[in-house]
């Protein structure tokens, strides 16, 4: 086994081996967002799961992510992200074991968290790998750009290889498609990855981490609860006063402190804060589509879990061509000019999936989702480099690991918004389906405009 290298030293060979491990990580972490959304229908057939239940199959998953992020980068940070990444890859490998063999919904859910708390060591700890490993300005940006790609092509490419199968193998074989991957990983990081950590270790504060958890939670559980029970129901306004008291117990404790979780400082500056923001609006938008998408394309239209995951092509190609000239654009004209056009993609899909019916030509629906597939290849390098940009390296987990939380925040709000707003139109089906889907593209396509609005926005303050 080669001793680990600081990463200053690396060989060119060597720093590449490197951005192929932990874009190969990513994959397996983000893809697990979107392959489980092709698969919901078999899991509503086979473990007689409720609207609800399908939600939290899905956010169980991206809450954690969103919750443990922070944590994981800061403490990558400090005992070394080639310790925890390895880690994180060991768990995420148990939870997705699990949950091939959960015989239930709620076991279903549980092990989907055990797969994130893997996937919280993994998504920022990779982002800080990179940053470190690729010390020169203009090279630093190329390879953000391909690890940010790879986060798009993972999301994209999960309900096509997802529709394989579930239509070859049954739902559970796209958690056990990860073992394997997980395993060849494990491998690869133990002989490649290099040591690295900040030179000052951060505080543990397990204050401003309960303090997200139940911010986030309670969000969550109000929006996904508040389709059967109503927002005037004592436990949906409940959970949203908790939400409330946590927003300010996080602005009044995290100040105070000289290692908070969540540094508000670095919100201060408009860069992170906006890239963060965009982060949270352009994967909402996305886990709003993908969750509303696979469930019109197989119990509207009928699909088989392969057809529906196949007329997702146009998503993920898209990804493929368009994702690695966006990291070159950013490296020399900045994220302006992708993000504009991943917000108008994302805006026009919007208005044009209220065309959408059960009877509408194959072929026009395939147009439309080829506009998701642009706004996904356009929108996460840009938003990669611009959450470190002008940050010291010392920082890079933490700020990795809050660009990743605003990305899997969004997810998740997507998923609960989309499903709270449809779900109690599923069983109509048909047009019935189509009609509640209206709110949740209008949802998308203002997302969209405010995509378009906060580029503007940072092309402006860039300004001298």
């Amino acid at each position: 086994m080669l001793s680990p290298a600081r990463p200053a030293t690396l060989s060119r060979r060597r720093r590449y081996l490197v951005l192929a491990i932990c874009c190969l990580s990513m994959v397996v972490v983000v893809m697990d967002i979107s392959v489980v959304n092709v698969a919901l229908p078999a899991i509503r057939h086979d473990l007689h799961a409720t609207e609800a239940g399908l939600q939290w199959t899905v956010d169980a998953y991206t809450l954690v992510l969103a919750g443990f992020l922070v944590l994981a980068g800061s403490t990558a940070d400090r005992v070394g992200r080639r310790r925890v990444f390895q880690l994180g890859l060991a768990v995420f490998g148990v939870g997705s074991l699990l949950c091939g063999l959960a015989p239930g919904t709620g076991w279903l859910v549980a092990a989907r968290a055990v797969q994130a708390v893997g996937g919280t060591m993994l998504n920022p700890v990779a982002m800080a790998i990179v940053a470190n490993t690729f010390t020169g300005a203009a090279e630093r940006a190329r390879a953000i750009g391909v690890f940010g790609s790879v986060s798009g092509l993972g999301l994209a490419l999960g309900p096509i290889l997802g529709g394989g199968l579930v239509d070859a193998f049954g739902w559970r074989a796209v958690f056990w498609l990860n073992v394997p991957v997980v395993a060849v990983a494990l491998l690869a990081a133990a002989r490649y990855l290099p040591e690295s950590r900040a030179p000052r270790a951060r505080r543990f504060d397990p204050v401003g981490q309960l303090l997200m958890v139940v911010l986030l939670g309670s969000v969550v559980t109000a929006i996904i609860e508040s389709g059967s029970r109503g927002w005037g129901s004592p436990l949906i306004v409940g959970l949203l006063v908790v939400a409330a008291l946590a927003v300010a117990g996080i602005v009044r404790y995290e100040p105070r402190r000289a290692d908070p979780l969540l540094d508000l400082r670095l919100f201060r500056r408009v860069q992170f804060s906006s890239a963060i923001v965009l982060a949270v609006f352009a994967l909402c938008g996305f886990g709003a589509f993908l969750f509303v998408t696979t469930q019109y394309l197989q119990d509207v239209r009928g699909m088989s879990p392969v057809a529906a995951g196949l007329c997702l092509l146009p998503v993920g190609a898209p990804v493929l061509v368009i994702s690695p000239l966006t990291g070159r654009v950013v490296a020399r004209s900045g994220p302006v000019p992708p993000l504009l056009v991943a917000g108008s993609a994302l805006a026009l899909g919007g208005v044009a999936s209220l065309w959408l019916r059960p009877g509408t030509p194959l072929l026009a629906v395939l147009a439309v989702y080829l506009l998701f597939g642009v706004f996904l290849g356009t929108v996460n390098p840009p938003i990669s480099n611009t959450a470190i940009a002008g940050m010291p390296r010392s920082m890079a987990g933490l700020a990795g690991a809050l660009a990743s939380t605003g990305r899997q925040t969004g997810t998740t709000l997507g998923v609960a918004v989309s499903g709270a707003l449809v779900g109690p139109a599923l069983a109509a089906g048909g047009t019935g389906f189509t009609g509640a889907a209206h709110a949740v593209w209008w949802i998308v396509a203002a997302l969209g405009a405010g995509i378009i609005a906060l580029a503007l926005l940072g092309a402006r303050t860039a300004r001298p």
